[in-house]
């Protein structure tokens, strides 16, 4: 697959079909990025479980920090990487060794690593590099272009508001 560039239905796809993400590299600092897409999915009704070894066994937003992935209690549908590139290969080793397996390997901006992409994708995992899914999520569901951000999504479709957060869902074409 080609990793330079995504098309909007596959990006939509992976968003729709998550449910359980496991954030490696979450901090619990909230001036750090990885702090903000947590809160954000969070929000957005995704189940997130921190991984960081450094805060094991701490909370993070309320959820309970893991120290790896082989430490997760319940499987997961993504990973979501807050790491360096040269990290990922290690990381998808531990997600190889996942039962099941997660759908998804998610590598957040400017975290790319095209062997170790190819080994997930060779295991039937889909895989994301250089995007953050809170910024995806944004952009395909409206919610960037309400704040006067070029989404590239054009629709004619009154979003529908609701009691309490809002969670406008990720369309699709």
């Amino acid at each position: 697959m080609n990793h330079d560039t995504y098309d909007n239905a596959y990006i939509a796809g992976i968003l729709n079909s998550v449910k359980t993400i496991a954030m490696v590299g979450a901090s619990p600092n909230d001036v750090r990025p990885s702090y903000f897409v947590l809160k954000y999915l969070l929000a957005k009704g995704f189940s997130v479980l921190p991984i960081n070894p450094g805060h094991a066994g701490k909370q993070i937003l309320g959820q309970t920090v893991y120290a790896s992935l082989a430490d997760l209690p319940q499987p997961v549908d993504m990973v979501d990487i807050f790491r360096a590139s040269s990290a990922v290969p290690g990381i998808v080793d531990q997600v190889l060794k996942l039962d099941p397996l997660p759908k998804v390997v998610w590598m957040q901006l400017s975290v790319r690593h095209d062997e170790a992409a190819a080994r997930a994708e060779a295991a039937g995992i889909k895989v994301v590099m250089n995007r953050c899914p809170k910024i995806e999520y944004g952009k395909l569901s409206g919610e960037i272009g309400w704040t006067g951000v070029n989404s590239g999504v054009l629709s004619s479709k009154k979003p529908l508001m609701r009691q309490g957060f809002q969670s406008f869902g990720v369309r699709q074409k």
